[in-house]
């Protein structure tokens, strides 16, 4: 997986200057629309104000004025207008790129709600404080609140337009301010299970953890499924599972050395056919399928192979398998499933004799057949046998018509 993208971390602001309105007439104007309380009257007069004094130095606090009345308003595309108003005055404007994230993300314009999620975040240390009535005790919390969305905003952006080394990262952040909130840590886990290449501790412990948060019934089964299903492909088995939600219950992140869940490797096709072989006597050799015979002699090892050749090897065995081609000598035959589905070939089949016209088999039917096995190649698999011969299926018996009763004359 590649690192996120980093940026370097913004230059400490420089002490903020008081700004002061010297003009009274321009003063005036600014007060008595700030100072209103019903936010028609206040959008009323800051559009006033800034139509007059359209270079003041109080233009950029009287666009976030302006924006957090359309806000109250509920004037949502009034809100992204003065937003961008506000970026056009100072591109770091951090309550700007929160709400045009914010309105982005529920638009679904995932790119430019990523950029400016992204964007806000890199200014947001330099932030300045609103005023001097502001404590620093809520100047950070607001802060926090601001890290927080544009955290989670810049993650789920980044998870829909499958960018996930951004989406752990900002979603990671976002869940680690806010432990409980399901709506990251939901995301989080599908930017961990999904990524490229995945990361299934992380994801597997999130996921649990979002099962945890859900209180709608019927999300949270569906959640439970998923993970579980998950959790049985990386581990190989359901133990630990339900040890797993226990836990994430009460624990809102992975400890610092992560949780630890064995991966389950597959064996190798040579581990397999060892495991197939090792135990049977010649007689259950004899009664495996062909596509046990064809694991074993095309996979295994040679003592594996030879356990498996020596039994069947010169005796007439009876199969049924998919004509591929066909001659009056000379039948190309699939017989395991696999093979069947993929058109090929796994038995050449030399009959004794030749195969009359009105008995030959078509092409891409069944063909029930006897013959013995001299030789095979193992890679691509290929397994020839000799005096061939058709069988034919006995019919089932007619069935014996019900004895018939008939009611006795009468006397």
């Amino acid at each position: 997986m590649q690192p996120a993208t980093t940026t370097a971390a913004p230059a400490p602001a420089a002490p903020q200057q008081k700004k002061e309105i010297k003009d009274p007439a321009e003063y005036n104007a600014y007060v008595n629309a700030l100072q209103q309380k019903d936010a028609a009257a206040k959008i009323s007069g800051m559009e006033a104000f800034l139509v007059t004094y359209p270079n003041s130095v109080m233009k950029e606090d009287a666009l976030e004025t302006l924006m957090g009345a359309y806000q109250q308003a509920n004037n949502q595309a009034k809100v992204i207008e003065i937003a961008n108003r506000l970026l056009a005055v100072n591109p770091n404007n951090v309550r700007a790129l929160v709400l045009l994230s914010y309105n982005e993300k529920a638009a679904q314009k995932w790119a430019d709600a990523q950029q400016h999620a992204e964007k806000g975040l890199q200014a947001l240390p330099s932030m300045p404080k609103p005023d001097a009535a502001t404590t620093d005790a809520d100047f950070a919390k607001q802060k926090s609140q601001f890290s927080g969305l544009l955290n989670s905003v810049a993650g789920f952006s980044a998870l829909q337009v499958k960018d996930y080394p951004a989406a752990q990262k900002y979603l990671r952040a976002a869940v680690e301010g806010d432990p409980a909130d399901v709506g990251n840590v939901y995301p989080l886990a599908l930017a961990y299970l999904t990524g490229t290449p995945e990361d299934d501790l992380n994801g597997l412990f999130f996921i649990a953890r979002a099962a945890n948060l859900i209180t709608d019934a019927g999300a949270k089964a569906g959640v439970v499924k998923f993970g579980h299903s998950r959790y049985v492909k990386y581990h190989g088995g359901e133990d630990g599972w339900n040890e797993l939600l226990a836990k994430t219950a009460t624990t809102p992140l992975p400890p610092p050395g992560g949780i630890a869940i064995t991966q389950y490797v597959p064996p190798t096709p040579a581990q397999q056919a060892h495991d197939l072989v090792k135990d049977k006597s010649a007689e259950d050799i004899k009664k495996m399928s062909f596509a046990e015979w064809q694991l074993a002699l095309s996979a295994g090892s040679p003592e594996d192979a030879d356990k498996v050749w020596s039994v069947i090897k010169g005796v007439a065995l009876q199969m049924e398998g998919i004509v591929i081609k066909a001659s009056p000598t000379e039948m190309d035959i699939a017989e395991s499933s696999d093979d069947i589905d993929a058109k090929k070939v796994d038995i050449t089949l030399t009959m004794a004799g030749p195969v009359p016209a009105k008995l030959m088999p078509v092409e891409g039917g069944t063909l029930d057949f006897q013959g013995t096995p001299t030789s095979y190649t193992a890679s691509p698999f290929m397994m020839n046998m000799e005096n061939g011969t058709l069988l034919t299926k006995a019919k089932p018996a007619a069935p014996k018509k019900p004895a018939v009763h008939r009611k006795p004359p009468a006397q």
